[in-house]
């Protein structure tokens, strides 16, 4: 037997027989970097000795040997916790959760320190966002923009970062922004102007015939999309442009409502583009959580028929509807809808082009979507 299984042994013995001094010391002599050594038991000893800085160092010796180690992270926070380190603390906290999270078989007792552990992190960030909070405050600085506000709520975990994932095409460069302002827009008040004469078309309507389509619709040549209110009605559709052309009786029922879309930058894309509708969400219908297809247009709403509860996030901005105003986002973020109401919200829902992309790239890429959509009909 070598001197270190020897040092090992009659540590382990002291320490079981409650020789905590005299354990850590024969176990101290035990452990080395580098070696399968009784890091934990060295670790316990001090920890019953109140010798903070031995057990910190043993479990620094442990999770050099074994990085997952869930009890010695675990109790790497707690020792930084208690030293008011709490950066320190919740880094290692974190990381025990983690390695608990992808472990099968979390010990029973292990429990109740996790969610110690996570109430922690909560308070932690509490305090660290008090901090930020009054020193921010006192020197003005998320007045500066609504950027650097919002880089502090995702610094702080109040907001989630989502960003642009169309889930067929994107166009690289643009910036992240999930929302545009009206104001951003010199067309916007000609077509909100109009709203009282589309309203009324929008009426004929619904006294003409009453029927929307559902908005996702499955197609026989294509697996049916993965969607709970697929092929149906109560997120319904009634087209004024589809598929590139203007949906000829459809349009002649609503000729004010057409004049307004003639005014928008709307893409003009064979087989594809303009896109425009009356968009019908049912009383009690949620639009769950997806993605456009593409991030070269935004999408523009134009409130018509709104009740309350009712609203639309975008990435990790929620607005509501207001009936003439328009709202126009970029639907390549992740976004979702809902009406919560006793009646129907219906607005007109029309696509443009990005303001970013250029004039000669909006050539181009119509030209490629329209390539893409050739390509369907090749033999």
């Amino acid at each position: 037997m070598s001197d270190t299984d020897m040092l090992t042994r009659d540590g382990m013995a002291a320490l079981a027989r409650g020789g905590f001094a005299e354990a850590r010391d024969l176990l101290s002599r035990a452990c080395a970097p580098g070696i399968d050594a009784p890091w934990l038991a060295l670790a316990q000893c001090c920890n019953r000795l109140g010798d903070a800085v031995g057990e910190e160092a043993a479990l620094d010796g442990l999770l050099n040997q074994d990085i997952r180690h869930i009890g010695a992270l675990l109790r790497k926070g707690d020792l930084r916790g208690a030293a008011g380190d709490d950066r320190a603390a919740t880094s290692f906290y974190r990381s025990a959760l983690n390695m608990a999270a992808q472990s099968e078989n979390v010990p029973a007792g292990l429990h109740p320190l996790l969610a110690r552990a996570e109430a922690f992190i909560t308070l932690a960030q509490e305090r660290y966002a008090a901090f930020l909070g009054e020193r921010l405050a006192a020197t003005g600085t998320t007045d500066a923009s609504a950027r650097v506000a919002e880089s502090v709520d995702l610094l702080l975990g109040k907001r989630q970062l989502y960003l642009q994932q169309p889930s067929v095409f994107y166009f690289p460069g643009l910036p992240q922004r999930a929302f545009y302002e009206r104001d951003e827009f010199d067309w916007i008040g000609a077509v909100e102007a109009a709203t009282p004469a589309i309203i009324a078309e929008l009426a004929a309507v619904d006294a003409q015939t009453g029927t929307f389509d559902p908005y996702v619709r499955s197609a026989p040549e294509r697996p049916r999309p993965n969607n709970e209110l697929r092929d149906d009605p109560r997120w319904g559709a009634w087209y004024l442009w589809e598929g590139g052309a203007p949906v000829a009786d459809h349009a002649a029922l609503c000729p004010a409502t057409m004049a307004a879309l003639a005014q928008t930058p709307m893409p003009v894309i064979a087989a594809r583009s303009p896109m425009a509708l009356f968009s019908r969400l049912a009383p009690g219908t949620e639009i769950a959580p997806h993605h456009g297809m593409l991030n070269t247009r935004l999408i523009c709403h134009l409130p018509l028929v709104v009740p309350d509860e009712c609203g639309l996030r975008v990435g990790s901005e929620t607005r509501g509807w207001e009936v003439g105003k328009a709202l126009i986002f970029d639907d390549s973020f992740e976004h979702e809808a809902w009406n919560r109401s006793q009646q129907s919200r219906t607005i007109l829902l029309f696509e443009i082009w990005r303001p970013e992309i250029t004039a000669d790239e909006r050539v181009a890429l119509t030209l490629l979507f329209e390539a893409i959509g050739d390509y369907d009909m090749v033999d």
